[in-house]
């Protein structure tokens, strides 16, 4: 699944959002197998599992022009997880959308590279890709999560709220809290 050199790479001043190379399939199945890693999602991945998610992202940047972009640290890692937007594949009362989310190795956690790579992609969402909002949404127990939204901006409004459609009635990961933040208004 070789990146394509279309696809817009971000820079901050710590990361590089890039597109995604072969090689860091192995490291991204790795971060899709640690139970820490995946706490808040129904399961860990296997190889086949991640590789199909990878496969999937592609095609996302393929049809919309951005998505979940590989991350990397020059100088300390060449692939830490991902971080962009994307278009959520369910139903819900706020759908359809793009969401900003992230997935990263949980070495560099607390390191404020999930806030500094979705700061980047947000900007990406509103100035070159003209889109009105963003939102993000997980679990309530998922307290590092929110804690970007927060920093990020992002605002929540209790009545968004849902029972997420692709989780079973009961399951202890069906309810999410939605975060929202509109387009920075033009002077």
């Amino acid at each position: 699944m070789p990146g394509s050199a279309s696809h817009p790479t971000l820079k901050t001043s710590r990361l590089v959002l890039r597109p995604w190379r072969e090689a860091d399939l192995p490291a991204f199945a790795a971060l899709n197998a640690d139970p820490i890693v995946m706490e808040h999602f129904p399961s860990v991945l296997d190889r086949a599992a991640s590789d199909a998610l990878a496969a999937r992202i592609q095609t996302h940047f393929e049809r919309h022009g951005f998505g979940l972009w590989a991350v990397e640290v020059p100088e300390v890692a060449d692939f830490i997880g991902f971080i962009g937007l994307a278009v959520p594949s369910f139903a819900a009362h706020f759908t359809p959308c793009v969401e900003v989310g992230w997935r990263l190795a949980s070495r560099h956690w607390g390191k404020g590279y999930a806030t500094e790579g979705a700061r980047a992609a947000l900007e990406f969402g509103f100035e070159r890709a003209r889109l009105r909002e963003i939102v993000s949404f997980t679990v309530p127990g998922n307290r590092r999560s929110l804690a970007v939204m927060e920093r990020l901006g992002m605002t929540r409004d209790s009545k968004d709220d849902f029972d997420h459609p692709a989780l079973p009635e009961g399951h202890r990961l069906r309810r999410h809290l939605l975060y929202r933040r509109a387009a920075p208004v033009s002077v």
